[in-house]
This record gives C-alpha cells, structure tokens and sequence, in this order.
C-alpha cells in the first residue's frame, strides 16, 4: 500500500466563508447554461467553445487535473481539499458535475416550500460556481439530472472531449460501488469510459490523445459499505480554509458540514500515523483516496 502525504496550515473551522452568502432569491431572468441541448455534430464546435471558455477562465498550465463529480456538491465534500492543493500548485484544475443534485442531494431547499427543478438548479449552480472559485478551479455543469442519474451515448462522448482538452496528469472520482446511492458509480463507470474513449485513436483522429492519467476514487460516505479501501492519504492542512470555505457554500446540504469535517480530521491523524508519529510534520486534516490503476515507478520509497 502507497501512502502519499503531501504538506500544510490550520484553520478555525468556525470563521464564515467570505463569499458564500449565497441568496436564494433568484432572478427570474437568470437562467441555467444548458449544454446537453447542443447537437453533437455540426454542433461539436459550440460545445468545444463553451468549454474551453470554462477551462480558460483559470490562468493556463501545463499540469492539469480531472474532477468528475455527480452531484453539484460531491466535488467540495470528497475532493475540495486535493483541488485546492494542486491549484496552489500550479494545477489547472476542471470540474464536471454531471447533474447539480437537485431531486436527491436539496432536502433542505425542498422543505422551504414554493421550490421548483429549475429554482433549486439555479440555487444549487450558484453554490458549486461560488465553491469551485474558492478552490481555484474551472466548473462546468452538464445537467443529465439525477436519482437516478443516467448517461446516454452523447454525454458519454461529451466527457471524452473535456478528456481531450484538459488533458489531465490525474482523474478524481467516485468509489465504484454505492449501495446508498447509485449515482455515484454510475459517475465513476462514466469517467472511466469517457477516459478509454478519449485514449483511443480512432476516436476524432487527429485529436491528440489521452495518456494514461491515473484515477483516484474519493471517499465514499460509508466506505465499509462501498468495499471501498484507501491506498492514499492527501495531506489537506495547508488548504484546509479554503476547504471549509468552499464547503459553508454548500447550504442546500449543511447537516453534511461538521461530517466532513470530522472525516478530514480523522484521515489526518491517520496520515500523520503513516509518516511516523514522532516526524515533524504535522498533519492535521487529509482526504482519502483509493487508487484504480497500478502506480509505474523506479523507486519505492
């Protein structure tokens, strides 16, 4: 088992995000970027523009990253601190939420009354757009819907795309199993695909092909249930402010904010335990992840 541990600062945990008071008076004017109407061809040039719109909108970098989320939310919860780590280290970092959780993952706004599908959409894009600026990474939204969330040939050639443009040195993703919520491996089969169809030559030759990045699995709400077993640990503490901050964005699901917490305070005691408890680092919040692909190396250490 491969332990990565990588470095950090603590952060009061009960200080207010600034820029997270999200209003939930929406404009009626306002309406959601919908990108799964465009046509796949001769449309391919309008979506591709779209998204390299997103993508630019961060200064360019040859490092880059892969976050394919299924919910609007699930990207901060599992991942917030590995985005905001990279992007602190030069990494351009892009984020697909393949829906924004607005059935399954909005009890709280649902309650309030008066709600429809498209107010909580909008309610819950402003959420993760406020979230993903904080982390310092690109977001684009493809409104497939969810519970249940489904993939249909288009959308899976669409992720193959953003595969394209971004080029990512790694992919992060949801556990391959999740008996509590099915969305979530159907995310993480998508990414996988979308990922094998964009390595392939034949698919849009001339294209430049993917690599092979590797694929981390973020951690699933219940691991024991998800047969889901962590072979690394993200040492988080530098950037967990920005974390926590990005995380009071989410308050169409705040009962999950001392959650996260607790479960990164907990994966940072065991990073520390795994670099040795008398090293001086000191570790105080990680994330975890489970590796899909074999690591390639000349050193084991």
């Amino acid at each position: 088992m491969i332990f990565i541990v990588l470095s950090y600062f603590l952060f009061n945990i009960l200080y207010q995000a600034p820029g997270c008071e999200l209003s939930y008076n929406i404009n009626k004017n306002h309406s959601l970027r919908k990108l799964t109407n465009y046509p796949r061809t001769p449309g391919h040039d309008k979506l591709k523009k779209t998204t390299e719109e997103a993508i630019m909108s961060h200064p360019h970098s040859e490092k880059s990253a892969l976050v394919v989320s299924a919910h609007s939310a699930d990207f901060v919860w599992r991942a917030g601190g590995a985005i905001a780590l990279h992007a602190s280290q030069g990494y351009q970092v892009h984020i697909v939420c393949l829906s924004f959780g607005e059935r399954g993952e909005s009890a709280k706004l649902w309650r309030k009354g008066n709600m429809t599908e498209e107010t909580v959409k909008q309610i819950r894009q402003q959420e993760a757009q406020a979230a993903a600026d904080i982390l310092g990474a690109s977001v684009e939204f493809f409104d497939i819907g969810d519970y249940p969330l489904r993939a249909d040939k288009e959308t899976l050639f669409r992720l193959a795309d953003v595969y394209r443009r971004v080029q990512p040195h790694f992919v992060l993703t949801h556990s391959l199993q999740d008996p509590y919520n099915y969305d979530h491996p159907m995310a993480s089969n998508l990414a996988q695909e979308a990922r094998i169809i964009a390595q392939a030559e034949g698919y849009r030759p001339g294209e430049k092909i993917v690599a092979a990045p590797p694929v981390y699995c973020f951690e699933p709400h219940q691991p024991e249930q998800c047969h889901w077993q962590p072979d690394v640990l993200l040492d988080i503490t530098s950037v967990w402010e920005k974390k926590y901050q990005a995380i009071q964005c989410m308050q169409g699901q705040e009962h999950l904010w001392e959650y996260y917490t607790r479960v990164a305070l907990q994966r940072g005691v065991q990073a520390k335990r795994n670099i040795g408890i008398t090293a001086a680092r000191d570790i105080v919040h990680g994330e975890a992840y489970q590796s899909i692909f074999p690591r390639v190396t000349e050193n084991l250490a």
